[in-house]
């Protein structure tokens, strides 16, 4: 029985996906022709993620929104635990930001060439130098009042616990001058952890931190911010979530 249900479960998600992706895809395509800023694309993209949540019973919280400055800019840094996270972030930041995006997507038909209009960054994550390149290129194209969305690990994480951050988010924040929004999600390896294709229904809390200004910081001491970034995440981490932390 247990089986039946998960493979229920990949088919049911699997649908969904298809089907939602097909719904959004030509809005998305004429939305970044008709807007050259790309946040109606963003905005778009919303009905995505919320029919994903809607059908995978994923219910969302958040604390620390005052934290954020509507129109204000932000490197926003942030863990991962699982696919869910976007949605999550998407769904419950309520701000404008682009993403961070692994160039061979930029080859899919209309689609990649929405992405790129809707002003997200593609890197070559293969080549440090070129993907440093591209970022330092692509914020250069980031809207007024946009933020862009950084994964502090790189990758999600495979035990839950939070892994090591890379420099790269970081060194943009130091580079633009854009205060670090620090952003912890909770609860969503549960829903789906890194591996796993079934699903599981549930609740993903994202916590905003309060953001940290650049300015007193230079790339001598860049592993100073990232440390006071990562102190934040962490503090506001509960692998244990929705349940009150264990210890």
């Amino acid at each position: 029985m247990a089986v039946l249900l998960r493979i229920f479960k990949v088919l049911w998600a699997g649908f969904w996906v298809c089907f939602a992706t097909l719904l959004i895809f030509i809005p998305i395509v004429a939305a970044s022709f008709m807007s050259h800023t790309g946040n109606l694309p963003f905005t778009i993209s919303k009905i995505w993620a919320w029919i994903m949540l809607k059908i995978t019973w994923v219910r969302l919280e958040s604390s620390g929104n005052d934290n954020i400055r509507k129109g204000r800019s932000y490197v926003i840094i942030s863990n991962h635990q699982s696919h869910f996270d976007s949605l999550a972030l998407v769904m419950k930041l309520g701000i404008q930001f682009r993403w961070i995006i692994k160039k061979d997507l930029r080859k899919i038909p209309l689609f990649g060439f929405a992405l790129y209009r809707s002003r997200n960054i593609f890197i070559d994550r293969s080549d440090r130098h070129k993907a440093v390149e591209s970022i330092s290129e692509g914020m250069k194209r980031l809207p007024s009042g946009a933020s862009v969305m950084f994964f502090a690990e790189g990758t999600r994480s495979s035990d839950g616990e939070i892994q090591a951050f890379k420099k790269g988010g970081f060194a943009t924040a130091l580079e633009s001058g854009l205060p670090i929004l620090p952003v912890t999600v909770n609860g969503s390896r549960k829903v789906l952890p890194k591996g796993s294709l079934a699903f599981n229904p549930g609740v993903i809390e994202v916590v905003i931190g309060k953001p940290i200004s650049t300015k007193p910081y230079s790339h001598d001491n860049l592993e100073d911010i990232m440390g006071k970034t990562r102190e934040i995440i962490v503090s506001n981490f509960n692998p244990y979530y929705p349940e009150k932390d264990r210890s």
